[in-house]
């Protein structure tokens, strides 16, 4: 007879929050600490590759393009899969520059569960970034961020202060996930 390997639970973990809040940075390190997988934010390489200015319809591609890359990264995951950014942004960030977001966008992110949500502060300084838009907006857009995870009662974590800070608080939010599954 051969033994059947079986993979244990991979818990997904989103990293969400207004721009420049440092949720890459707080992935990668994640990543490495926990010596797993991360999904990098779709957008910046699809916005990278675009040669026109992006508007609504992008969001859509972009939503698709995220979900693809994070399914196409879980196999590779050691016990928890780090997202930076997820659906949530997607459907913020369309709320906020236009008003509205697709039903689609919000039909496939309610088809999607993270086990934890990270939410970064806006108390990190503001870097100029080409893809960066509302510096000035950040304070309305976490109040959004903190509204959207409540409403839709998913359990979150927020991550403040200097990185060092930031980093203990996320790896703390994540061992306890961790150590509440040990036994599956």
């Amino acid at each position: 007879m051969r033994a059947v390997e079986r993979k244990s639970h991979i818990h997904k973990v989103a990293i969400v929050g207004p721009e420049c809040t440092g949720k890459t940075d707080l992935s990668s390190f994640l990543a490495e600490h926990y010596r797993t997988a991360w999904v990098k934010e779709y957008a910046r390489a699809y916005l990278d590759n675009l040669n026109r200015p992006y508007d609504e319809t992008d969001l859509l591609k972009i939503a698709h393009g995220q979900l693809r890359m994070e399914d196409e990264w879980s196999s590779e995951a050691n016990r928890v899969l780090i997202c930076d950014t997820n659906l949530i942004v997607i459907k913020i960030w369309s709320e906020f520059k236009y008003g509205r977001c697709d039903q689609e966008i919000i039909d496939l992110m309610q088809s999607r569960t993270y086990d934890l949500t990270l939410l970064t502060f806006i108390d990190i300084p503001w870097q100029d970034d080409p893809q960066r838009e509302h510096p000035e907006e950040r304070q309305k857009l976490w109040d959004r961020y903190v509204a959207e995870l409540q409403n839709q009662n998913l359990p979150f974590a927020e991550v403040k202060g200097e990185r060092d800070q930031r980093r203990l608080t996320a790896t703390a939010a994540i061992d306890k996930l961790l150590s509440k599954n040990v036994d599956g």
